[in-house]
């Protein structure tokens, strides 16, 4: 095999390595006052991933504001009688209880409100 070749062999096979891990964006938007939530998970962006949740959080509440947001992950959203907490992490059970002890930060009693992932998990 000539370098020429060689050398596009490697270049097409890793365009193609590259198309199957394409970057994956989610965000989750959330209403502190009354809890509701909106979220987006596969978005090309972050900027389309939260506009997509805020959009999707206004259709119940006007106070929404993006509690987090992730690439190629989870997402999680917990909540508490005094506050909340968000995080991110590989998979549904990491990001919740990461949530979760954020959300302790705030408040007792957290519980997850909303979890989302985005990407091959």
């Amino acid at each position: 095999m000539t370098t020429f070749k060689f050398l596009g062999l490697a270049v097409a096979i890793t365009l193609l390595a590259g198309a199957a891990h394409a970057e994956s964006f989610g965000a989750i938007s959330l209403s502190p006052e009354t809890g509701a939530t909106g979220w987006s998970f596969d978005a090309q962006s972050r900027w389309r991933a939260e506009d997509i949740s805020q959009g999707n959080c206004y259709d119940y509440a006007s106070d929404c504001r993006v509690a987090i947001w992730f690439r190629n992950a989870c997402g999680a959203v917990a909540r508490g009688p005094d506050g909340w907490g968000a995080d991110w992490a590989e998979t549904p059970r990491r990001a919740q209880r990461a949530a979760i002890a954020a959300c302790a930060r705030h408040s007792g009693g957290c519980r997850v409100i909303r979890w989302q992932c985005s990407g091959a998990q």
